[in-house]
């Protein structure tokens, strides 16, 4: 029954979201990041496994990627 109140949540919190003016983009990564590990550490408090596990997607999308210099 959890698994399924999960679903609706977060189907509700979107129906919602659709609902609103489209929010101002965050103004830097790391305050988008910083907002994305807030919602994941709610979601899990509340054991929304499922939104926890698309909030660790978006997180992983949104942290910076470093590549290693080429030693030629």
């Amino acid at each position: 029954m959890r698994g399924r109140m999960t679903k609706l949540s977060l189907q509700l919190s979107r129906a919602l979201a659709r609902g609103r003016a489209e929010p101002a983009p965050p103004p830097s990564r790391a305050s988008l990041l910083a907002t994305l590990l807030r919602k994941r550490a709610a979601a899990h408090n509340v054991g929304a496994e499922d939104l926890e596990k698309l909030l660790r997607d978006q997180i992983r999308w949104a942290l910076p990627i470093e590549r290693e210099p080429a030693n030629d």
